[in-house]
């Protein structure tokens, strides 16, 4: 087994890893240790992703600067992170850092189901801030599936750390605040699944922060599909105590995104016909991913957003994996909110919706 401080197992891994494997890759490590059924795979850690960027940039410039922007100044930011990206997708990677990606990737590709044919693996962003529950950065860095083959995955490590600079993830972190010195990204990379459908699961409503529902959205293919908003999901809403199925939505699904037939990366295609207005999950199939929702929501303690597919290839009952799960942000941020800051004399709410907070009929602050 190879053992590298670049690159770890998600057998390795616990949530308060999220420093070194970032917030999918700990969460990824800690499904796998609660029992979860999770496809294997492993983590380029932010010790990797350190290496290479003080290679690349030994004096700290590139963080020094985008510290510098204003998170208001698109043009500015666009300015600065555009070479960046090009410089760091362009970059070789220390020789540690590369034979440690490629090693893994060869003993999770003997365990490939097709012999003599590269294990295809998704390649995920996973910055150290993301998936935390008072900040939400996805869909804020890349995501590449059905890679294939050790050149293949390091060009795409490259393009995930790569994306930690696009502007719209600069731009988050500079509203944020957060300092860019502390910020590093690692990698996720696990094997692939052929999917017959896939989608998300809420351990509470989305809709109205219901506790007591878990909501789905199912689509068929790779659940990429829907995350882009290529397809109108399948809509399901199940009641945790007693299981019943409260409320089912079966949507016209006319796009799909699936392997494509070259065997490396991801065709987008219409739906057949006649699977377009059929309901992609079955009601066993419901219960059981609300049964693993219940219990990952358990293990973490808070409502989840779960994503999930089911293999063409498997038999029911051993075809529901769980991809990636991350605490719920929307409610969850309410809750805590105050519906307005402390002030010391009820008239000082008043005074502060019509623009004068916290300051007394004179103007002073009392």
């Amino acid at each position: 087994m190879n053992t590298s401080p670049h690159v770890r197992r998600f057998a390795e891994l616990r949530l308060t890893d999220r420093p070194t494997v970032g917030g999918k890759g700990a969460s990824l490590g800690e499904l796998t240790f609660a029992g979860a059924p999770v496809p294997p795979g492993y983590v380029v850690t932010t010790t990797a992703f350190d290496a290479f960027l003080g290679a690349l940039d030994p004096d700290g410039e590139i963080r020094t600067a985008i510290e510098a922007l204003d998170s208001e100044d698109t043009e500015a930011i666009t300015r600065v992170v555009t070479p960046v990206r090009e410089r760091i997708e362009a970059a070789e990677l220390p020789e540690e850092v590369a034979a440690a990606i490629r090693g893994h990737y060869r003993d999770l590709d003997s365990e490939s189901d097709t012999p003599g044919e590269p294990a295809p693996v998704a390649v995920r962003s996973s910055a150290t801030s993301e998936d935390a529950e008072d900040a939400s950065f996805a869909g804020l860095q890349d995501t590449y599936l059905w890679v294939r083959g050790e050149d293949a995955l390091v060009e795409n490590v490259r393009r995930c750390w790569a994306s930690l600079y696009s502007v719209e993830s600069v731009s988050y972190r500079r509203r944020l605040g957060l300092p860019e010195h502390d910020l590093a990204m690692a990698v996720v990379v696990q094997r692939m699944i052929d999917p017959r459908c896939a989608g998300v699961m809420f351990t509470r409503s989305p809709l109205t922060g219901d506790r007591s529902v878990v909501a789905l959205e199912a689509s068929w293919g790779l659940g990429s599909a829907l995350v882009s908003g290529d397809v109108t999901p399948d809509k399901y809403v199940v009641g945790k105590v007693t299981g019943d199925i409260c409320s089912r939505t079966v949507s016209a699904k006319l796009r799909q995104h699936r392997m494509d037939p070259s065997g490396s990366g991801v065709l987008e295609e219409d739906v057949p016909e006649y699977l377009r207005d059929e309901p992609c999950l079955s009601d066993e199939e419901i219960h059981e991913l609300v049964t693993l929702g219940r219990q990952v929501e358990s293990h973490y303690g808070a409502p989840q957003d779960i994503e999930w597919a089911i293999s063409r290839n498997l038999a029911p009952g051993h075809n529901i994996y769980l991809l990636q799960s991350r605490p719920e942000t929307v409610w969850a941020s309410r809750e805590k909110a105050p519906t307005a800051s402390p002030k010391a004399r009820a008239f000082d709410h008043v005074l502060s919706l019509l623009g004068g907070a916290g300051s007394g009929p004179g103007g002073s602050t009392k």
